[in-house]
């Protein structure tokens, strides 16, 4: 049985592909953070290496379980976060990282019918390690599986995209994640309503925060913060574009993740300049909102909306985060 929540679409896809052994060699698992990307990665990988036959993974085998614990010899997870030996995060999958993995690859696996190397965030390949990768999707070895995993497809080379089969991943319904949230012990249906809310469609994103207390105190503090930068003078948002232009050099991800919140922040100001309260995300936030909105034109809403897409879209273009991060806290419009 597949551990997967609201992607039937793709199950559709990867179940006779699997049965009928007709499996790609290599997939591109798109989708935002914490949509369950990895999940269905090691899903297949549970696939491909399941005793109890072609099909859905049983779960239960010695296969499934040791792949699960994350102590399976023959699937590999490459991607970038802490160092070895709690050194600095690193940013970027270098060609070293993917040299290393292919060479797995090149082996036959040790306990398993198939090698499983999956690239997590594999928009962070550097050049030089892209081009490695593309050499092996261009003549995979057999009995190996490489997977994907992004959250912007467009930043990969268009060759390594080609030559990958895709796999959209889309947010679930929020009555989808209440279900799958109130399933859990001790979980109240309120409790279970406002993650689902939250969680614009993520289910990952909503058990973290489930099981996490940590995980909506920093929340409800960097949303805090967004309200305040908001309404403070040039030097104090110049000095927050300096701190969050250096958290985006140490690590995209979380840096990338906070300039969405404020996506969503003013997104729901426009919810209530036009009236449609009942559609807010933040429903606890609804007097901030209120004061702040009653400051603001919508026409001003919508112009700083677009000047976030415009920063996101040229953080992704590699721009000077320091730049692009002040020319935003610019374009804040007076009163906001």
């Amino acid at each position: 049985m597949w551990p997967i929540h609201g992607q039937d679409h793709l199950l559709r896809q990867l179940e006779p592909a699997l049965t009928q052994g007709r499996l790609a060699h290599a997939y591109l698992l798109a989708g935002p953070p914490h949509v369950g990307k990895m999940a269905l990665a090691l899903a297949l990988a549970q696939a491909v290496n399941c005793l109890a036959g072609l099909g859905a993974p049983c779960g239960s085998c010695t296969q499934c379980r040791r792949i699960a614990l994350g102590q399976h010899a023959d699937v590999r997870v490459v991607g970038v976060g802490q160092g070895q030996d709690g050194g600095p995060t690193r940013t970027v999958i270098g060609i070293g990282d993917v040299r290393e993995a292919l060479r797995q690859a090149s082996l036959k696996p040790y306990e398993g019918k198939c090698t499983v190397i999956i690239f997590d965030g594999a928009e962070a390949m550097s050049a030089e390690a892209a081009n490695a990768l593309l050499k092996t999707l261009e003549e995979p070895p057999p009995q190996v599986l490489l997977l994907l995993l992004t959250t912007d497809a467009d930043s990969l080379l268009p060759t390594i995209r080609s030559r990958c089969r895709s796999l959209d991943l889309r947010p679930l319904a929020k009555h989808q994640v209440a279900a799958a949230l109130a399933a859990r012990p001790q979980t109240s249906p309120e409790q279970a309503e406002r993650l689902a809310r939250l969680s614009r469609g993520c289910l990952g994103w909503a058990f973290n925060a489930l099981t996490d207390p940590d995980y909506l105190e920093q929340r409800e503090a960097e949303l805090e913060q967004v309200r305040q930068i908001c309404q403070a003078g040039l030097e104090g948002r110049f000095s927050y574009a300096a701190d969050l232009a250096a958290r985006f050099s140490r690590d995209r991800e979380p840096a990338r993740a906070t300039l969405y919140l404020w996506l969503r922040w003013w997104r729901d100001l426009l919810l209530v300049k036009e009236g449609v309260e009942a559609y807010v995300q933040d429903q606890e936030r609804l007097s901030e909102l209120r004061l702040q909105a009653a400051q603001l034109t919508t026409p001003q809403v919508v112009e700083f909306i677009k000047a976030l897409y415009q920063s996101l879209d040229a953080l992704e273009r590699n721009a000077s985060p320091r730049l692009a991060m002040e020319v935003l806290m610019l374009k804040v419009p007076a009163g906001g």
